[in-house]
């Protein structure tokens, strides 16, 4: 069905606030760009999305909806239609006669997903058009519903021990399981697939005294995600267990296994911990997509100055160097991008890690293993002797592994780590006082980098203001600097779950080992008196990082605070 644009254009300007000046714009705009109408329109920010849909609606002559009432929608109209195809094309039946059935669409233009919903239903379709905010709330509370339906069915099968096989042999494509599964199969597995379709990074399945709590965390930050009475919890911690290849019967102890799945066609391992707590077992299940490490310093978020030193540092012939950061702050993935960036078949390059978490081609990877004596000091001590040039520690955590590493730097190989400190200062006191030597920190440190991760506006939703003056003043920069940027604030659209980001990225100081700063190191100095040398040779806080960020557009001043409150 095509549209005149004169006919949607004339629409536009009766039914909503657009002058003949902007449609004259934008009509410009869409034929240089190639775009649609809609989308030049939103971009200029001269209509919303619900001023266009209604426009649309009334163009085409379909009814359009303020209200959609979910709770009353039958949660079998959405049987057979995964929630990202819904979210994807925002799309949602929302009631069924004998001869049609009832579609809600926020993009009438598009007609695919209602051809593929005339397949789904086998009956004839009736389109009504709702603003996509609408839509994505309604699809959200409809897929909610679905998933308390199946923790309704829980009671029937929550005890039949027969429901909880599962083959660790041959991963199944979750999206390739049956209706017929047990309900807390089908229960667990939603929670998986979600999980991955939001880039969750770790499930938390926590206990208390009337209820289960399920939340993921997503760029960070923790979300719940629903609530189960509390009867449902033996079921649900039994299954994952099961998947986990962990021990049922055992309630009393921690609990540690991996789970091997496949969703949508991608491999996903899952790192499984159970912790006993006074109201059950608390299970957290930490998510690693193979697919989808970023193995770019650049695009982790590292430029300029700082990636063009990481660069220069990190193809030395022998030396430490170190990642330091609080917990969740990217460690790890920045060595795997340092050691993507230096391997190749020149080099033989051996790791030991606590797990493995992304297999590296070319690279030997050495999992730490307490049981058997397979510490990270044990590891490494084998490590020098299979003729290596690049190792990688995966965290230094006691003074045997300090300085084992130490050894393996001043006698000709690269050695790569993390330390948990606040800051890339505050790594060389804490090797000295973990008990190794100020002069072997001095004579094997080349570089150390401290960071954090913060979260990035989203691109959809976010919306330019300029900063108050308080907050200015805490940025460190003036109003005159300020207007020459555009900043920006968070607001939640349905693309970011309504949270106004999508997505992290790295906030970094990058310590260069210079003789003033050795020098330091060897009278024991403070952190805080390294540290200030070393801004005084140029160095850029993690603080500065941040501010530079905001005035790029990468992230808001609200981000800023939360992950730099402690600088």
């Amino acid at each position: 069905m095509g549209i005149s644009k004169n006919k949607i254009g004339q629409i536009l300007l009766e039914h909503t606030s657009l002058t003949p000046e902007q449609l004259e714009e934008v009509l410009e705009i869409q034929r240089q760009k190639g775009m649609r109408l809609g989308e030049a329109l939103i971009l200029k920010n001269y209509l919303t999305p619900e001023e266009l849909t209604k426009a649309l609606s009334i163009q085409m002559g379909y009814p359009y909806l303020d209200h959609i009432p979910s709770s009353d929608i039958d949660p079998n109209m959405i049987k057979g239609i995964p929630i990202n195809y819904a979210k994807h094309n925002l799309v949602l039946p929302i009631s069924k006669s004998d001869t049609f059935v009832v579609v809600v669409v926020a993009d009438p233009l598009n007609h695919v997903p209602i051809d593929d919903l005339q397949l789904v239903f086998k009956t004839e379709i009736k389109v009504m058009i709702a603003s996509p905010i609408l839509l994505q709330e309604a699809i959200n509370k409809v897929y909610e519903r679905s998933t308390s339906n199946i923790i309704e069915g829980l009671d029937e099968s929550s005890d039949n021990s027969d429901d909880l096989s599962y083959d660790l042999n041959e991963p199944v494509d979750l999206l390739e399981a049956g209706d017929d599964e047990a309900p807390i199969i089908r229960l667990v597995n939603s929670l998986l697939f979600r999980a991955v379709k939001e880039k969750a990074s770790d499930i938390h399945i926590e206990p208390y005294e009337k209820e289960v709590v399920v939340r993921f965390r997503i760029d960070g930050i923790l979300y719940d995600v629903f609530k189960t009475p509390k009867r449902f919890h033996s079921s649900i911690s039994s299954r994952v267990k099961v998947m986990g290849d962990l021990d049922i019967a055992e309630k009393r102890l921690p609990q540690d296994g991996r789970i091997k799945i496949k969703i949508a066609g991608k491999d996903v391992d899952i790192r499984l911990s159970t912790v006993p707590t006074s109201y059950g077992e608390r299970l957290v299940l930490r998510i690693l997509d193979k697919t989808s490490v970023v193995i770019e310093l650049a695009q982790l978020g590292f430029s300029g100055k700082i990636l063009d030193s990481i660069n220069s540092l990190i193809n030395k012939k022998h030396g430490i160097f170190l990642v330091t950061g609080p917990t969740g702050s990217g460690k790890s993935t920045t060595l795997y991008a340092c050691l993507t960036r230096v391997r190749s078949s020149e080099r033989n390059i051996i790791t030991v890690e606590d797990p493995v978490e992304y297999q590296l081609e070319g690279v030997g990877q050495i999992q730490v293993n307490p049981k058997i004596n397979l510490t990270f000091a044990n590891g490494l001590r084998a490590i020098l002797r299979q003729d290596p040039d690049v190792i990688m520690v995966g965290e230094i955590r006691d003074q045997e592994t300090a300085e084992i590493a130490i050894d393996a730097a001043l006698t000709g190989h690269y050695v790569l780590s993390t330390l948990h400190t606040n800051d890339a200062a505050g790594s060389v006191t804490r090797l000295v006082d973990m008990g190794v030597e100020p002069f072997l920190v001095a004579s094997s440190f080349t570089g150390v980098i401290g960071q954090r991760l913060v979260r990035k506006v989203c691109n959809y939703c976010k919306e330019a203001y300029l900063p108050s003056d308080s907050q200015l003043r805490d940025l460190g920069i003036s109003k005159e600097m300020a207007v020459k940027y555009t900043m920006f604030k968070a607001r939640g659209c349905d693309k970011c779950t309504n949270t106004g980001y999508m997505g992290r990225t790295v906030i970094s100081e990058l310590m260069v080992i210079t003789d003033a700063v050795r020098s330091l190191i060897l009278s024991s100095a403070d952190s805080n008196t390294i540290k200030k040398q070393a801004v005084k040779e140029g160095m850029i806080t993690i603080r500065q990082s941040a501010v530079a960020k905001v005035l790029q557009g990468v992230t808001t001043i609200e981000e800023l605070f939360r992950a730099t409150q402690t600088e």
